[in-house]
């Protein structure tokens, strides 16, 4: 198996989050490095793929795909009625 090009980051984590780390290092049978390459595999796949709705959003507004606040505000406080009205379009 090729291994990939690595690059070593430093970073000064609070004790306590440094203290977790290592438990679940522990716990887990990984190094600590394992642990934080997780952790930020998974925050800068959550933050690109905010990143992308927000450009989605963004060109739907530019279309004029929206809904007007008070409509959405209106429907809202339907919902807890006898007569709740429909999703606004």
């Amino acid at each position: 198996m090729a291994h990939a090009e690595t690059k070593v980051l430093t970073a000064h984590v609070p004790l306590p989050l440094a203290d977790k780390i290592d438990q679940m290092a522990a716990r887990l049978e990984r190094s600590r490095g394992w642990i934080v390459k997780q952790a930020l595999t998974a925050w800068v796949d959550q933050e690109e793929e905010r990143s992308r709705l927000t450009r989605e959003a963004m060109a739907d507004v530019d279309a004029g795909f929206v809904i007007d606040h008070l409509s959405v505000q209106a429907w809202a406080e339907s919902l807890g009625t006898d007569r709740p009205l429909p999703v606004p379009r």
